[in-house]
């Protein structure tokens, strides 16, 4: 097996509803936090950790994307065209998995982004990997380490490290924070076409094999034009 995380799909393809009327001429991908594109922070958390080659889905004005890509030095870059069907979360994922290859890989959103303190987060992901015990490893963090996140919380992490939902458990809420490690075997038997994530995860979660890892950062939940600002003043910009 080579290193966990040499590879890693980038999801790029969605519409950005709640970020118009910005994402009326732009993807939301490429809207601008402090004057760097979203997608640009979540491609220098995968070169620090030094991925060799990233999938990017896409599909809402895909050429700005695409155009993107091509001016990128590094990681290698391929494109997943999803222009004929979305194929949310999950399916995305999935259909590339031919280009991701049979060991575990990234998996980040690229329209919202995590500050690191310390040990970058996707090397704490590498290094708490357990491919005997585990499935999916998420990035997490406490409510009281984001910025413009207004949800209440995903999950509820156990002293092992699994995880239960957050509505189904007792225990300190953590918010799923758009980053994970995975092993390609989860998607066996999922759906042909578009499903969300959360339908392997509440299956790994059944046996056991849904794990994570607590951000020690912040995490920079940019979904409206509004927690921009809020992301701004986050970063001293």
């Amino acid at each position: 097996m080579e290193r966990p995380g040499s590879r890693a799909m980038v999801l790029a393809a969605g519409y950005g509803q709640r970020m118009r009327p910005l994402t009326l001429t732009r993807p939301k991908p490429l809207v601008e936090v402090a004057g760097k594109p979203l997608i640009d922070y979540g491609f220098d958390r995968l070169r620090a950790a030094g991925v060799e080659e990233a999938v990017v889905n896409v599909h809402y004005l895909p050429e700005q994307i695409e155009a993107w890509a091509k001016r990128q030095a590094a990681p290698r870059i391929v494109i997943a065209d999803e222009r004929a069907e979305i194929l949310d979360t999950g399916g995305g994922v999935a259909r590339a998995l031919p280009r991701l290859g049979a060991d575990p890989f990234f998996v980040i959103n690229s329209d919202s982004f995590w500050v690191d303190d310390g040990t970058p987060a996707l090397d704490r992901l590498r290094t708490a990997w357990d491919d005997q015990a585990m499935d999916c490893l998420l990035l997490l963090s406490p409510l009281a380490r984001t910025v413009g996140y207004d949800g209440k919380g995903d999950f509820v992490r156990g002293a092992d490290g699994r995880l239960a939902r957050r509505a189904k458990a007792e225990g300190t809420p953590l918010a799923y924070i758009g980053g994970y490690l995975v092993a390609p075997r989860i998607f066996a038997g999922a759906p042909a076409g578009a499903f969300s994530m959360n339908l392997l995860w509440d299956r790994a979660i059944a046996a056991g094999r849904l794990f994570g890892v607590e951000h020690t950062g912040r995490w920079l939940h940019v979904g409206t034009p509004e927690a921009i600002g809020l992301a701004e003043a986050a970063l001293g910009a």
